[in-house]
């Protein structure tokens, strides 16, 4: 069984038990995340739910795991003939959660 959910402007395919990074909230570890933006949900047996654009009454439950640290991003601006150089990095902060139950 699996559903495609939408949360902070992406789409992502999820099955139970899968862990996803998601954008941070301030929840912590051990707490219930749900996701009412549920847009199709699949029992991989040919059922196939397809919302228009969601589906009503159906959720996923996740159970958040912790706060975690993306790859470094490294930002360099460099302008010819001017000897001008700067060079920056950007670790963006996601929430780990594992998606625990899917209904709809």
């Amino acid at each position: 069984m699996y559903a495609i959910i939408a949360d902070g402007g992406r789409q992502y395919k999820v099955e139970e038990g899968q862990e996803l990074a998601v954008d941070f909230r301030d929840v912590p570890a051990g707490e219930k995340l749900n996701f009412d933006r549920v847009l199709a949900v699949s029992d991989g047996d040919g059922d196939f739910k397809l919302g228009a654009p969601t589906l009503a009454g159906a959720s996923v439950e996740a159970e958040v795991l912790g706060p975690e640290k993306g790859e470094k991003l490294v930002v360099q601006k460099i302008r010819r003939r001017k000897n001008s150089r700067r060079k920056t990095g950007h670790r963006s902060i996601f929430t780990r959660v594992k998606i625990a139950k899917i209904s709809g």
